[in-house]
C-alpha cells in the first residue's frame, strides 16, 4: 500500500518522531511587562485612547503584552461605533494608549 504500513526501513518510529517534533514542550515563559505597565494585567478591561482611524476613548480588553524594539505593546480587542453599528477591532497598540479601567 503506497504510503501505508510496511515493515523494515530506516525511518524513525512514530513515537520517536513525535518526541523530536518539539510538540508538547511548554512554551517559553513570557517576559512580564515593566512595572509601569503592571496596572493592566493581561485579560483585564482597559481604556483604549485614540486608536488608529477611531479618535476617542473606547472600552477594551487587554489580551496580552509583547515587547518590541520601541517599547511595549498590548494586544487589545475593543468595540467602536461604525456606520452600520458597533464593530469589534483587535490590534496591537502602544502601551501609552492603554489605561487600566
Amino acid at each position: 500500500m503506497a504510503g501505508g504500513m510496511r515493515r523494515g526501513g530506516a525511518r524513525e518510529s512514530l513515537g520517536a518522531r513525535a518526541a523530536n517534533s518539539g510538540a508538547g514542550h511548554p512554551p517559553a515563559r513570557p517576559v512580564a511587562p515593566p512595572p509601569a505597565l503592571d496596572g493592566i494585567p493581561a485579560g483585564r478591561h482597559c481604556w483604549v485612547h485614540d486608536p488608529p482611524d477611531r479618535p476617542g476613548t473606547w472600552p477594551g480588553l487587554l489580551v496580552e503584552w509583547r515587547q518590541v524594539a520601541g517599547g511595549w505593546q498590548g494586544r487589545v480587542s475593543y468595540a467602536v461605533s461604525g456606520p452600520h453599528g458597533p464593530a469589534l477591532v483587535e490590534a496591537w497598540l502602544p502601551a501609552s494608549r492603554l489605561e487600566p479601567r
